[in-house]
């Protein structure tokens, strides 16, 4: 079975190539690869076997044509210069012809016979006037491609709030929606510019963690029961699912954090209106409870003033 190595292409995009004439590769080397259509120049980036296996290439058909002669990496500088001059030019006449587009990236294809331009717009937009400008200014084939501003942010790479690479440009390889309300389940502030990314969409992280909050939700007791404590009874006023920790409130109005480890054993529940927090009675074949439910005095502490 062929090798399968994994190689950095233009626009962040990283694929998956047969090393089926046996090259010896390492990283960063250039590599001519096999490209729909037609052919592409890209670097190594991944070669150990057992590193592309964890990232699950799938069926993968296309080869590793050849490493890059000086001949391909002079061609591969003219192609680089001839984006930046259509990039300069293309935006030059999106603004004359006054089109509500963003021009992302230009990408011209190995060969030049094809150039691509990648942009972002919130309506359908005719453009078929700009394709006659850049046909007649570079005299090759020209495609216009709308992409969303998630597959922007994709192409474009950058540095996230956390001070690491997109993950969307790193190994995230779909987007899944992301909602208002995964934010509010994990008690954070709705502020846009804390939970959105560059793209200007919530951040894909706010799904990563979602599970945990909601593991931590369900077993932790619900603002509003009354638990009987070394302190007597306080009420729970509010629940920090992250920390696994709650606030009780006691008769005097003072509230104390209390760790899920120092609580009352549960479940917790709310009978009818009263939120007592007692233990749920147990059925015909559940065992016997071991203790009261009461936390001994000295189960936690109040917090420092």
């Amino acid at each position: 079975m062929a090798e399968i190595v994994q190689v950095a292409l233009c626009g962040s995009r990283k694929e998956f190539f047969l090393n089926s004439r046996s090259l010896w590769l390492k990283l960063r080397d250039r590599v001519i690869v096999q490209a729909e259509p037609g052919e592409s120049i890209g670097a190594v980036f991944l070669t150990d076997s057992q590193l592309v296996a964890l990232k699950r290439p799938g069926n993968v058909s296309r080869e590793i044509i050849r490493k890059a002669t000086e001949e391909d990496l002079d061609q591969d500088d003219h192609n680089r210069a001839l984006e930046a001059t259509a990039f300069d030019y293309c935006r030059e006449r999106i603004e004359a012809r006054e089109l509500s587009m963003d021009l992302s990236e230009v990408e011209v294809a190995f060969s030049a016979y094809r150039i691509t331009f990648y942009f972002s717009a919130e309506h359908r937009v005719d453009f078929r006037e700009l394709v006659k400008d850049l046909a007649a200014r570079f005299h090759t084939r020209i495609e216009l491609r709308q992409i969303g501003v998630r597959d922007q942010a994709k192409r474009l790479d950058g540095c996230g709030p956390c001070g690491r690479a997109f993950c969307c440009s790193t190994w995230l390889k779909d987007f899944h929606p992301v909602t208002l309300k995964m934010a509010r389940e994990q008690q954070l502030s709705l502020n846009p510019g804390k939970i959105s990314g560059a793209c200007g969409r919530l951040l894909c992280c706010l799904a990563y963690e979602l599970t945990t909050y909601r593991e931590n939700h369900q077993k932790l007791p619900p603002p509003g029961t009354k638990l009987k404590t070394g302190k007597g009874v306080l009420t729970v006023t509010r629940i920090e699912d992250y920390r696994e920790a709650v606030w009780l409130k006691d008769d005097e109005g003072g509230e104390h954090r209390v760790a899920y480890a120092d609580l009352p054993p549960g479940p917790y529940h709310a009978c009818g209106d009263c939120n007592c927090g007692s233990k749920k009675k147990s059925g015909p074949g559940d065992a016997p409870p071991e203790d009261s439910g009461e936390a001994p005095p000295d189960a936690w502490a109040d917090p420092p003033a």
